[in-house]
């Protein structure tokens, strides 16, 4: 990855792209009925990754949408990571043998942590953790359930595992428009040590939010993930691109 990279989210609900407000089914708008075209979309306007979630994946805790996946990872010439519902070997290597450079695991990560360092053995950088937290706790099943463990223990153990990059998503925030938390992101970044990257999720929607992540002075803190400020118009991607590439 370059220093600080914008990823365009296209997440899959139905068959189709949409955006949820902090995770929930229930508060769902559809932005369209063909993902990929939007991922041709994406990369066409300079995109250098693709950030894919299965949501129906999440919450029926298999994946759903591999076929579309795999169309939309042929469709385009950059590398796409996807999660959503990964709870077994199986399930990973059916999503990577579709085109997707790098799978993100949620609810197993936290689950089955003993078993991180294997899977690291097995897919090396093409396996992510991602830690979804609400209040800085963890939250899985497709953010239907809250864990005790907290985001930064779960980065920390995490790291340790050798996991090489972590999607850190702020529930509350996500869909809000309200800006990322800061600290929380921050203090996933420490957790995580120099050796393992973090990209920044929920709420990032103008190019001072790009601004301010960078500005936390977090060397492995490499991208941001963008979803409803891109889809609503409030920002647009080659804005969020130059802002990621702008001296501070």
């Amino acid at each position: 990855m370059p220093d600080f990279v914008i990823l365009p989210a296209v997440d899959l609900k139905g068959g189709k792209c949409v955006r949820l407000r902090q995770g929930r089914a229930d508060r769902e708008t559809v932005y369209g009925d063909d993902p990929v075209a939007q991922a041709r979309e994406w990369a066409a306007q300079g995109a250098a990754w693709l950030h894919v979630v299965d949501l129906d994946g999440a919450f029926q805790g298999h994946p759903v949408h591999l076929d579309v996946v795999g169309r939309m990872a042929a469709a385009v010439d950059i590398p796409v990571e996807c999660g959503g519902g990964l709870r077994t070997d199986a399930d990973l290597e059916a999503l990577l043998a579709h085109g997707v450079q790098r799978a993100i695991l949620g609810t197993r990560a936290l689950e089955r942590q003993e078993g991180l360092s294997a899977l690291v053995s097995t897919f090396g950088d093409r396996l992510a953790v991602g830690i979804d937290a609400r209040d800085g706790r963890v939250q899985v099943k497709g953010w239907t359930e809250t864990s005790s463990i907290s985001a930064v223990d779960l980065a920390g153990r995490a790291a340790l595992a050798g996991v090489r990059t972590i999607i850190y998503t702020d529930t509350a925030t996500d869909g809000m428009l309200g800006g990322p938390n800061l600290k929380a992101v921050a203090e996933v970044c420490r957790a995580a040590g120099p050796k393992c990257q973090v990209i920044a999720s929920g709420g990032v929607s103008s190019v001072e939010d790009v601004h301010r992540l960078r500005s936390l002075g977090c060397d492995n803190l490499t991208g941001a993930i963008v979803g409803k400020a891109l889809y609503d118009g409030l920002a647009s991607l080659p804005d969020l691109l130059a802002a990621a590439r702008a001296p501070l």
